[in-house]
């Protein structure tokens, strides 16, 4: 087994003054006025939010617009879109979780949630403020997203989240992530047959790789079939999912970790996406 990835490093959170509260640093912001598709949308998926989780997302909202100005986080930035094609497009495929795992939203148990290439912190961020139990952990490859998201992170309040800088085809070979994790995350990352590559390995044997894909999913899942039970995984469910206000298809695959990955997996060098498997 490689020894650990040298780019593989937990981000300490910055302090936050005591007796902050993320509802008091927002004077200006009404429940009732703000946020108007997200609360209809988590309605329509079953899932109540209370005033504390909507400040937080209120305030992720001014952090993602406020940063996004310094670098390029998202193209997304109108106050409506951001409702919907980032915090519902990332809230939606929960109820699925929930469901395949037994669990009632929005899961009790507090499962451990890894979010490869989380970026701007989708879907990992809106997923840990609407099931709060969960403890998730944040990884990307590029410095200046890792700042954004542990200041992100530490300004909405959130508890039992890590920040990690480092790139998937080398922390899945190191033991401190391998294999450790009940629920493995990605949206927007790559091709699914280089995807799966990234994500199994970090999946624990009984755990579920969680995918979000657009209309091309169907496609790019035919082509991915056969690496996904090269890698030790068995596809329970390519589900297609209605974001609400959205009209655009989007698709949530499930995948559960059946079998240990073999030890070979993920390759270095860039092939995951350079030779995806076929």
């Amino acid at each position: 087994m490689p020894a650990l990835p040298r780019l593989a490093r937990s981000q300490p959170l910055p302090a936050i003054e005591e007796g902050y509260s993320v509802t008091a640093s927002l004077p200006d912001f009404d429940p009732q006025t703000h946020l108007t598709q997200l609360q209809e949308g988590c309605h329509t998926l079953g899932i109540a939010l209370d005033p504390r989780q909507l400040a937080q997302f209120e305030l992720y909202y001014r952090e993602l617009t406020e940063w996004n100005e310094k670098f390029n986080l998202t193209a997304i930035t109108d106050y409506r879109e951001v409702q919907i094609k980032h915090f519902l497009d990332c809230i939606v495929a929960l109820p699925l979780i929930a469901e395949q795992l037994g669990e009632p939203l929005p899961l009790a148990r507090p499962l451990h949630l890894l979010d490869v290439g989380a970026g701007a912190g989708f879907p990992g961020i809106p997923l840990k403020i609407v099931a709060p139990n969960l403890k998730v952990t944040l990884m990307d490859g590029t410095g200046k997203k890792v700042l954004f998201l542990g200041e992100t992170v530490a300004k909405l309040g959130l508890s039992d989240v890590e920040v990690v800088q480092g790139r998937a085809e080398e922390m899945g070979n190191s033991a401190a992530y391998r294999a450790n994790f009940d629920v493995v995350t990605a949206r927007a990352v790559a091709a699914l047959n280089t995807l799966v590559e990234y994500l199994l390995p970090f999946v624990r044997r009984g755990g579920l790789a969680v995918i979000y894909k657009g209309a091309g999913a169907p496609q790019e899942f035919t082509e991915a079939r056969k690496a996904i039970e090269l890698l030790g995984g068995e596809t329970i469910r390519l589900a297609p999912v209605q974001v609400p206000f959205l009209e655009e298809q989007r698709f949530v695959l499930l995948i559960k970790k059946q079998h240990l990955t073999p030890e070979r997996f993920p390759r270095g060098q860039g092939l995951p996406r350079k030779k995806p498997l076929s």
